[in-house]
């Protein structure tokens, strides 16, 4: 399977997931950090899917993957914490939203390398 696919599909789950969380969020005022989880995951689906489809440099590809895991940590510890009252691990939500950070950097640097931007 391509990156590029692995992104789109990527894309999918986390909008299908933003929105089921989104919708549970709603209905259960108690799980704030679910809205977070979910607000989190709405807003990167249309970033993955992009990425999916401009392919580009190995860095842009590369920047999608560490979105991709940083969003599975940050977003998955919150709602791990919300739903079952656990933490994947210690510093899992940290960790993921320094990966977002690095991979939204790595983004705008892979459009510096691109010689077709």
């Amino acid at each position: 399977m391509t990156s590029a696919r692995v992104l789109m599909v990527a894309a999918g789950i986390v909008g299908a997931a933003g929105v089921a969380l989104s919708a549970t969020a709603a209905h259960r005022s108690d799980l704030t950090n679910l809205g977070v989880a979910a607000n989190m995951l709405m807003f990167h689906a249309p970033a993955l899917l992009t990425l999916s489809y401009v392919g580009g440099n190995k860095l842009r590809k590369i920047a999608g993957f560490v979105l991709l895991t940083g969003l599975a940590l940050f977003a998955g510890d919150l709602l791990a914490r919300s739903l079952f009252d656990v933490r994947l691990f210690p510093m899992a939500a940290p960790t993921g939203g320094l990966l977002l950070i690095a991979g939204w950097l790595g983004v705008a640097a892979s459009a510096l390398m691109d010689k077709k931007t």
